[in-house]
């Protein structure tokens, strides 16, 4: 039988993989990843590209050319005009190519790769004193790469200007080969560059050529204001600016050349900051504020409205910061910088003090760091707030970043208000970057149906001509791609438009470097992500999915693709990228699957789908994104119901039968636990055992007791414990958790010593009970729910009490709190039960509020339960240990890492290994020898006693008992 020839892509493909130092992707999994931004658009690529140097990258760009295909460099993949969604090879820098390759401390001045993270290169700028100005608020995740190609700004432009401004030298790669740095170029050296002939002879004559041609348009067309980040930067060619290639590449999108490396200027880390909050009658009334306070040099002036306020207050997001902002219903931000503290103090309050004579404005100053932050978070907190209104339909952005001149923003405001209502739209909430009259906003656009795509359009188009109209940009900060190239026209007229053609042929004569985008664009109603044609499938499900209309294929598109998933920062999303730097191992990548295989045009096979399970395989199912995502993805929930639809009527792995039935092996382990340890800890044994479970041999197996919990409890005297008439509180249940039943009693006993201490009355259920934590893990619903079910039964008498259910493991509550209202939908023992579910510190805090506790008198480092994190708070403990007078640092080190079965299969020991390296084992190696290590989940508590040596971790309750008077 004659040999199939290879296809084209396939053909590319295997050019890549023998020329490039990377990793090539052409499998359906890998495009589904990178379909799509921040943006409305969605177009699936041929292939991705993850080059491990620079050089690799250039590589790839020359096979590229080889065969043909067009080329889009990607960064943190944020975009929200569509500028990094294309159908063509992508190139992601950000896993390999972050290197910082030099640093000069004297003059200020760094030369690094295009992946690098903005707020991981600032962290290591950090100790010299130096960071880069712009801070977006995607700061976590968006690389220098991506903010070159966008021109970005954010809040701290208002001090440092945009990218464009940090932008020194580049080094560059042209399509068709050509590679060079570009800067400054002055008159002696492009006359030197110009006769040297070649290819980039041609280039710079070509360009000075078309400089010299449109020198006037521009002079007279660009807008004169601080955010004008729409067209090609072509003012940056003129003599009076020094001929800078280098800057007028900037902002170009990947759709002229391919940046290797780029040489930035750095500006001085504050010495210190403070931060005025002014409250307004509404936004049009403190946008007419700005002119006054930008006497004052501010380095940020932020404005919010009081819709994305209540929106902040109904989602319960920065809510520390919304409890400080001053009387009003609009407000602006003012932070201004000082060489101390007095001196930003005394800035802030002279502004202040020079405003309240011109206007009413409420004020409040701020200079401690944590308040600041808060309020701040307020601000960065606008898109998770805006994208799901509670009671109101989804928005979009599409028209999100407009900017005109600061002295007009009121006016402005005012009549963008009116066309808002004249389209029906005027629930949409208004923010942005006050101080360069940047003004950011999400709309509830109906954009799958013919009618309103049609009124998109209408819209956008009657919006950008108000912004022409007040001498302003249709972009101030997210750039063009294809939701305003079609626009440019009406902002630059036909023949600057066309001057822009000239540059991206001068640079890309065959129109492979992003095609489609600012340039010969995109209508900017195709290639939408839904469109009239939208028609997703719409599988049956297990959980409920109540927040997305009860629907799956809304749940697998909540994702808004901000990426702060993609962080390394702060809070527990998301622990498998962390660990390796994978997209379709971060949340969103993960949901980019799930909404392709819901669109079934790329992923084909539905709940079958090896490349879904693949990227779910790695997934904790920590719960972080529930909580860290803006809009509150739950990954967690979406791999349960995967790995239910997968394996229906299939074999399963084995750890699914082993580590998912725990609850069951341990209540036969129960006969003879010594035994089972013997053979769990034997070292042949042990690895024949952990084999035939799916376990993975690296990994320790837990010990069982020598008497279960709710034995030791059952055969407890009457009399222990304090005299009946100390507990005056009534009766609570507490909930005999798999993990603290069999493995762990220790702190079920020191519990009901502190229940007893405070004045209440335990009881343990007398029946087996259990919350399926594990075969809800393990996507085994079916059994989940009937265990459920038979667990309700059990509690129903103490639920119709009213009696409060304390749960001691954080993942247990969590699953009655969040999973168990949504597998049983509309039972209503299953909500009671959510409600009358408490943690330690709640049920101390809410029913035992005059209760002192003993005086442990400490210090602790305490690890958060991922579930804690996501589901419960750790406010009440929090709480109750600052009364037990116990030091705390509560880590903000994310996952540990062994997530109940995920550490322990076989597979995954290496990632859990990693996960807990992160943060949290450099966390305990520092902390003192003799402090406390506080961790109320039994996964973390495994996990700490198996990796960080000689550490000890105690559940919050084996603290607190320690210290009190009598024990049994």
């Amino acid at each position: 039988m004659a040999t199939k020839p290879p296809t084209l892509f396939e053909a590319a493909a295997a050019d890549l993989r023998d020329a490039v130092d990377g990793e090539i992707r052409f499998d359906p999994g890998s495009r589904a990843a990178y379909s799509t931004d921040a943006s409305n658009y969605r177009q699936v690529p041929i292939g991705v590209v993850v080059p491990r140097t620079p050089e690799a990258a250039a590589e790839a760009v020359r096979v590229c050319r080889h065969h043909d295909l067009p080329v889009l460099s990607r960064g943190g993949g944020t975009s929200l005009a569509g500028q990094t969604c294309n159908a063509g090879v992508v190139i992601d820098w950000s896993k390999y190519c972050t290197r910082i390759e030099s640093v000069d401390t004297e003059a200020g001045v760094a030369v690094v790769q295009p992946g690098i993270k903005l707020d991981a290169l600032n962290d290591q700028l950090r100790e010299s004193g130096w960071m880069v100005g712009p801070k977006p608020s995607t700061h976590v995740s968006c690389t220098i790469g991506g903010m070159i190609g966008n021109n970005s700004c954010g809040s701290s432009a208002q001090a440092y200007g945009k990218m464009v401004d940090s932008v020194r030298r580049l080094e560059v790669l042209t399509y068709d080969g050509l590679r060079m740095w570009v800067g400054r170029t002055g008159e002696d050296e492009l006359e030197r560059i110009t006769a040297e002939g070649g290819r980039r002879a041609e280039i710079y004559r070509a360009l000075k050529d078309l400089a010299d041609t449109y020198a006037d348009d521009i002079r007279s067309t660009y807008p004169r204001i601080p955010r004008r980040v729409s067209g090609y930067n072509l003012d940056s060619l003129l003599p009076e600016n020094d001929f800078h290639l280098a800057k007028a590449l900037v902002g170009s999108e990947s759709t002229l050349v391919t940046v290797l490396r780029a040489e930035v200027t750095l500006v001085p880390v504050p010495a210190a900051s403070a931060l005025a909050v002014l409250g307004f009658d509404d936004i049009a009334a403190a946008a007419d504020a700005v002119p006054a306070i930008l006497e004052h040099q501010p380095a940020a002036l932020e404005g919010l409205d009081h819709r994305l306020v209540e929106l902040e207050h109904s989602r319960r997001l920065a809510e520390k910061a919304l409890r400080q902002l001053p009387d009003g219903n609009a407000w602006l931000m003012v932070q201004l910088d000082g060489d101390d503290q007095e001196e930003a103090d005394d800035k802030a309050k002279s502004m202040v003090e020079a405003l309240q004579k011109q206007t009413d404005a409420d004020a409040l100053v701020l200079d401690d760091p944590n308040r600041k932050k808060e309020v701040w978070a307020a601000r960065e907190a606008g898109l998770g707030a805006t994208a799901y209104p509670p009671g109101g339909p989804p928005t979009h952005e599409g028209w999100e970043d407009a900017a005109v001149p600061p002295d007009r923003l009121g006016d402005y405001l005012r009549d963008f208000r009116k066309l808002l209502d004249r389209y029906d739209y005027g629930s949409a909430s208004l923010y942005g970057h006050f101080g360069q009259g940047c003004v950011h906003t999400r709309i509830p656009f109906v954009l799958w149906t013919a009618e309103g795509i049609a009124k998109f359009r209408a819209f956008v188009e009657d919006s950008a001509r108000l912004v022409v109209g007040y001498g302003g940009s249709l972009s101030g900060e997210h750039g063009d791609g294809q939701s305003r190239g079609e626009l440019l026209p009406i902002m630059f007229g036909e023949r600057v438009v066309g001057a822009f053609e000239q540059m991206k042929a001068i640079f890309d004569p065959t129109n492979r470097m992003n095609p489609g985008k600012v340039v010969h664009p995109y209508r900017l109603d195709e290639n939408l992500r839904k469109g009239v044609d939208f028609r997703p499938a719409e599988p049956a499900t297990v959980f409920a999915y109540p927040h997305d209309d009860h629907r799956f294929s809304r749940a697998a598109d909540r994702c808004v693709g901000i990426g702060k998933c993609r962080g390394e920062e702060s809070g527990v999303m998301c622990p498998s990228y962390r660990a390796t730097q994978e997209e379709e191992h971060s949340t969103r990548g993960r949901a980019r699957l799930l909404f392709e295989m819901v669109e079934g045009d790329v992923i084909t096979d539905g709940w079958r789908s090896t490349e879904v399970h693949d990227a779910l395989d790695l997934c904790l199912a920590c719960k972080g994104c529930r909580s860290d995502c803006p809009v509150n993805v739950d990954m967690a929930t979406y791999k349960a119901e995967f790995l239910f639809h997968h394996y229906r009527r299939r074999i399963r792995p084995m750890a699914h039968y082993s580590m998912g039935w725990i609850p069951l092996w341990a209540r036969l382990a129960a006969v003879a636990p010594n035994l089972l340890n013997t053979v769990t800890h034997t070292r042949g044994l042990a690895t024949a055992v952990k084999k035939a479970g799916g376990i993975d041999t690296q990994r320790r197996m837990p010990d069982f007791a020598d008497e279960r919990f709710t034995r030791w409890f059952g055969r407890r005297p009457a009399t222990a414990g304090p005299p009946a008439h100390a507990r005056s509180r009534g009766r609570v249940l507490l909930w005999p958790d798999t993990f603290i039943n069999n493995f762990d009693p220790a702190v079920g006993k020191a519990a009901v010593a502190v229940l007893e201490a405070a004045g209440f009355t335990v009881e343990v259920p007398r029946r087996t009970v259990c919350c399926g934590l594990t075969w809800i893990s393990t996507g085994q619903l079916t059994t989940a729910k009937r265990v459920l079910r038979r667990t309700l039964t059990a509690l129903r008498p103490a639920l119709q009490a009213g009696t409060p259910v304390v749960v001691l493991e954080p993942s247990c509550a969590a699953v009655f709190r969040s999973d168990l209202p949504e597998l049983l939908y509309g039972d209503e023992d299953a909500h009671r039960l959510a409600d009358q579910t408490f943690t330690l510190g709640d049920l101390l805090a809410e029913r035992a509020p005059d209760w002192e506790p003993p005086p442990v008198s400490a210090r602790a480092v305490v690890q958060q339960h991922c579930h804690q994190h996501a589901i419960l708070g750790y406010t009440h403990e929090r709480q109750l240990l600052d009364r037990a007078r116990v030091d705390t640092d509560i880590l903000d080190a994310g996952c540990c890492g062994l997530a109940g079965n995920f550490g322990f299969e076989k597979g995954h020991y290496d990632v859990s290994v990693a996960c807990a390296e992160d943060k949290l084992l450099p966390a305990l190696r520092d902390a003192d020898a003799d402090a406390l290590v506080l961790a109320d989940g039994f996964s973390c508590r495994t996990q700490i006693r198996e990796l960080a040596g000689d550490r000890r971790p105690m559940h919050l309750a084996q603290a607190l008992a320690a210290r009190l008077p009598f024990r049994d």
